[in-house]
């Protein structure tokens, strides 16, 4: 028999969904909420309920939203011959953050990975290249993560803008090889994207 509640043990496997948390560490944050806190695992509680009632993808950006049109899309104050392509909504919200960027938004929600059974359908390739198609872009900024997935992504991405004869331009130096954009500072990653560059 466990001296573990069977509700406390549902408690800690479902903190163990969130990256990075084991077994020791969803332990920490179970009893440290219902030892010290338990209004704030209430508030938590209902804030992850109304999250995942609520927050869906904008349907011209795939950024998370709560309308059928995220904030910037519906902005009207946006450039609309920008876009940046990004691999995650965090990874937006770095950008926004981190530069002056004033441009338009695509997110794949991840990168190519057939292994992992993401192909250009999973990212929204068709809805991208529709996008080129239909509205006045003039570049494209690829924004995808420089690791190998980010990379093999990028290029799959220029080529739709080079059909479409949009310009399709990489961030350039300051992100390291091998790295993520959410873990990359302000100042680096402002410098990388004034400094971005044609992909042949």
């Amino acid at each position: 028999m466990s001296a573990v509640p069977k509700s406390l043990e549902a408690l800690l496997e479902a903190l163990r969904c969130l990256p990075g948390v084991g077994a020791k560490s969803a332990q920490r944050m179970a009893y440290h909420l219902l030892e010290r806190n338990r209004d704030g695992a209430r508030r938590l509680s209902g804030a992850l309920g109304t999250a995942m009632e609520r927050i869906g993808n904008c349907r011209r950006c795939r950024n998370f939203s709560e309308e059928a049109l995220c904030s910037l899309c519906a902005s009207g104050a946006r450039d609309e011959h920008l876009l940046c392509i990004v691999e995650t909504p965090s990874d937006l919200a770095i950008i926004e953050q981190a530069t002056g960027y004033r441009g338009l938004y695509f997110v794949l929600l991840g990168h190519l990975s057939p292994l992992d059974g993401m192909g250009p359908a999973e990212l929204g390739l068709d809805l991208l290249q529709q996008r080129l198609e239909e509205e006045k872009i003039l570049e494209l900024i690829i924004a995808t993560n420089p690791t190998v997935e980010g990379e093999v992504t990028a290029h799959y991405i220029a080529g739709i803008g080079r059909d479409a004869g949009v310009r399709a331009t990489r961030l350039a130096h300051g992100v390291p090889i091998g790295g993520e954009l959410e873990f990359i500072d302000r100042s680096t990653l402002a410098h990388a994207f004034g400094g971005r560059q044609a992909i042949d």
